[in-house]
């Protein structure tokens, strides 16, 4: 395993990019796409083709499910992997039973392979809308971060800001949506982002938190919401939600902060792993301003890929079961206040 994770570290470096059209921790906008006439088209943001796909027969859309889910890039046959993860959100999908409520799915570590299979998939292009089509804006040449945003959701604006701190290029992925039934709805700003990984010196997960949460208390949005695989290994990172004013999910509805109960890392990850490193919660839901969140679970547990031979090249690689990932998901349900 650990060979597996040192191949996979000089990859990334092989694939760095060189010369890019963005300035850290600004503002890079970028569209989104949509699957009409048999092809994803490019929406730019706020532009008077960007219409929500609303029946008038449905329900205003009221609240929000988002779903937050790391599919590990480091392990092989991501088609796989990917294939099943999706097959999994897609039993999750809160809207066929509550049409009132809308779905976002937040990916980390995506890899190109990822981006295609998800653009191809039929469940995809008949429910969402995606920030990604290719890597062109990810920081990383080999792996990033994507968002789907429900179809019926209006979308004001896409951009990512690229962290200056970091070894790993990293970057928060910010859409603003339109949420509730008044007047076209409030802008909810989502912000989806894979914090640095590991125990560096100094650490870089701090001023990246921050420059997320400078973006979150922006007075233009009605409300805030940040998710994904935080990385939280570290005692500092236990307040680093109220260091920057934010609240976090799990902890604002009953959670413990140091109970195994909401780990979301080392239960699926290698044996030996787990045994080195324990468990730990490192993917969270964290918002702020004027929406509150009323539902907070993890998902994804179990989720294994299916072909034999897959499944014992995993199982030999030190995994106890043939998992998609090694971490649980999490998800918020969330509505706006007044």
């Amino acid at each position: 395993m650990d060979a597996l994770v040192t191949r996979s570290i000089q990859l990334v470096q092989a694939k760095k990019k060189g010369d890019v059209p963005w300035t850290v921790d600004e503002p890079h906008s970028q569209p989104c796409h949509i699957w009409a006439n048999e092809q994803w088209q490019s929406l730019t943001p706020s532009s008077n083709d960007n219409k929500p796909t609303a029946n008038p027969s449905r329900p205003a859309v009221k609240s929000l499910a988002l779903y937050s889910w790391n599919i590990d890039y480091m392990l092989p046959f991501p088609d796989s992997r990917m294939r099943a993860a999706l097959r999994h959100l897609e039993t999750q999908h809160i809207a066929p039973q509550d049409p009132s409520a809308a779905t976002v799915i937040f990916l980390n570590e995506c890899v190109q392979s990822d981006l295609t299979l998800i653009a191809e998939d039929a469940w995809v292009r008949k429910t969402f809308q995606i920030t990604d089509v290719d890597g062109r804006n990810w920081q990383s040449g080999h792996y990033g971060t994507m968002t789907l945003i429900d179809r019926r959701l209006a979308i004001d604006s896409c951009f990512r800001v690229h962290y200056s701190k970091t070894q790993m290029e990293r970057d928060g992925l910010f859409v603003d949506i339109r949420l509730g039934d008044d007047d076209g709805g409030k802008i909810v700003r989502l912000c989806n982002t894979h914090l640095e990984s590991l125990a560096i010196d100094p650490p870089f997960r701090p001023p990246q938190l921050a420059v997320c949460a400078s973006y979150l208390h922006d007075k233009a949005v009605h409300g805030a919401i940040l998710a994904g695989d935080l990385n939280a290994i570290q005692d500092f990172d236990k307040h680093l939600h109220t260091d920057n004013d934010l609240k976090d999910a799990y902890l604002k509805l009953g959670g413990r902060e140091d109970d195994a109960e909401g780990h979301t890392w080392g239960q699926q990850a290698a044996t030996v792993q787990r045994e080195r490193f324990g468990t730990s919660r490192m993917d969270k839901v964290l918002y702020c301003g004027g929406v509150q969140c009323k539902v907070f679970e993890r998902f994804g547990g179990g989720v294994e890929v299916e072909d034999r031979v897959e499944r014992e090249e995993l199982v030999e690689l030190g995994f106890d079961r043939p998992w998609v990932t090694d971490h649980l998901g999490v998800k918020g349900v969330f509505e706006v206040t007044a």
